[in-house]
This record gives C-alpha cells, sequence and structure tokens, in this order.
C-alpha cells in the first residue's frame, strides 16, 4: 500500500477535502452566531392585510417573544409560531424570515359567535372553542349562547347554522343552541322560547322534528301568541306546549320521553 503512489494521492485529497469541509463548517459556524446575524425586528401583521382587533403588543411581547431564541438563521420557525399561536385571540400563526435581520409573522384572529357552556371560553364562527377574556369579548361582540360535550364545536356550530336557516321560514331567531351529553339537541330563541328537539335518532329524526314544528308553530302564535314559554318536540304524534306564568319543568333537553309535564298542554299535529 504504501508503495502505490496513486493510493497515496488518492488518500491525501481525501482527508485534505475532510480537513478543508472540517475548516468551512467551524469558520460557518462561528459566524453563523456573530451579533451582526441576531434578529433586529419581529413584525407581527394579520394575514388579510386588516388591522388586528385583539392582539396587542403587549401581549405579544409578553408571550411569543421571549419564546423566539436563536438568530437569523438558527431561530426555529416552527416553535415561534406555536408561540404565536398560544397568545390569546391568535387563530393561526405563519413565520418567515426578511433578510437581513427579520421575521414576518402574520397572524389569523379568532372571530367569536358565541360563548361556550358556562366557563368563560368562546365558540369561533369556525367552531373551535378558545378562551380570551370573556368582558373583552362581549364588549365587541353580539354573542350567541352555545354548549356541548367536549370536542362538539364544529357539530354544534354546524347545526346552529341550520336552525338558523330553518327557523327563519317562521321568522324566529335562534340566540342559544345546546346540546347536551345525551346529545340531545335543543333552541331557545331571541323572544325568549325554548324548543326541546331531543335526540336525533330514528323513529323521529331531528329534521323530521324541525318539519313538525315549522308546520304547527305558525297556528300555536295563533293561538297562545307570546304566552309560549316552551314547545317540547318529543313525541311520537304531537308536542307539548308549555305557556308563561305556569310552574315550568327543567328546561334542559336530557334525552327523549314519551310523557309530558302534566301542566304543559299537548297539541297533537295529526302526524303519524
Amino acid at each position: 500500500m504504501w508503495h502505490n503512489i496513486q493510493l497515496l494521492k488518492k488518500l491525501s485529497n481525501f482527508f485534505f477535502c475532510l480537513f478543508f469541509l472540517a475548516v468551512v463548517a467551524g469558520v460557518g459556524a462561528w459566524l453563523l452566531k456573530k451579533p451582526i446575524y441576531a434578529l433586529q425586528l419581529v413584525k407581527v401583521q394579520s394575514m388579510d392585510g386588516k388591522p388586528l382587533d385583539h392582539v396587542s403588543d403587549m401581549t405579544v411581547r409578553n408571550i411569543a417573544v421571549p419564546e423566539i431564541k436563536g438568530n437569523f438563521f438558527t431561530a426555529d420557525l416552527e416553535e415561534i409560531r406555536l408561540a404565536f399561536e398560544a397568545v390569546p385571540w391568535v387563530h393561526k400563526a405563519s413565520v418567515r424570515r426578511e433578510w437581513p435581520d427579520r421575521l414576518i409573522v402574520s397572524l389569523e384572529e379568532h372571530q367569536p359567535l358565541g360563548s361556550w357552556g358556562d366557563d368563560g371560553r368562546l365558540l369561533s364562527t369556525k367552531g373551535e372553542v378558545f378562551t380570551v377574556n370573556m368582558a373583552e369579548a362581549e364588549a365587541d361582540y353580539n354573542l350567541k349562547r352555545f354548549s356541548g360535550p367536549e370536542g362538539s364545536g364544529k357539530e354544534v356550530l354546524a347545526q346552529y347554522r341550520e336552525f338558523r336557516r330553518r327557523l327563519a321560514e317562521v321568522n324566529l331567531v335562534p340566540a342559544e343552541v345546546r346540546l347536551s351529553d345525551l346529545y340531545a339537541w335543543s333552541v331557545r330563541m331571541e323572544n325568549g322560547m325554548l324548543v326541546v328537539f331531543g335526540r336525533d335518532k330514528e323513529p323521529r329524526p331531528l329534521e323530521m322534528m324541525m318539519d313538525r314544528f315549522l308546520k304547527i308553530y305558525p297556528r300555536l302564535v295563533q293561538k297562545f301568541g307570546n304566552r309560549i314559554d316552551r314547545i317540547d318536540m318529543r313525541y311520537a304524534n304531537g308536542m307539548a306546549v308549555h305557556l308563561k306564568g305556569s310552574a315550568r319543568p327543567d328546561d334542559k333537553a336530557a334525552g327523549d320521553k314519551e310523557a309530558a309535564d302534566r301542566e304543559t298542554e299537548q297539541v297533537a299535529d295529526g302526524t303519524q
């Protein structure tokens, strides 16, 4: 081997290349740590170009900025994105580098539709449940009320939109939608009336109960006017109408039942 000139030249060239690469890597690592590449600016903006309504500079400085580690080259953009998405009101964040010394952070804020449950959370227009300062949200938005089992936000939102579309046929507007732990639906209208639909299952699926309600509700208004407090749709061939001023049963939908409270007026709709 030691007498093989060609092999010795190849080995020499190989080790020289290794040495050269190690020097380049070392110099590169040293240069990357120099202050010249330190981040000088973190620019925060909205994704749609409009002003941010709720994300404040102070909140960003206190929550997200301390999580930024490294310089222009070494900062972990994914970690920074997650840090900004932990800021209240932030739904989504994207982060990119801008030469030579800045990060551009684009944010999309949550748009609340209503409160969620009784623990100070909100439901967004995309069906996501999030937590912010409730007083701030109530001051800026006309909030509906929603509740449901954990993880059911998108389902409740979709059903609210369907309720709103169908109830417009009889000039009713839903103000509160509940999905109980037994997956029973109930809706309170802006006029204060509660409609209990129960569970969406055979033999009385929710769509069928809605059809029955829309068919008979105008007749109920003609008969009772604005005295209707609660309508219970959980009956095979009719409904129970509870009027204002009489003793009222618990207004939380808790699943299907076949017997009405005796102090409600039972109304048959003629369907089978």
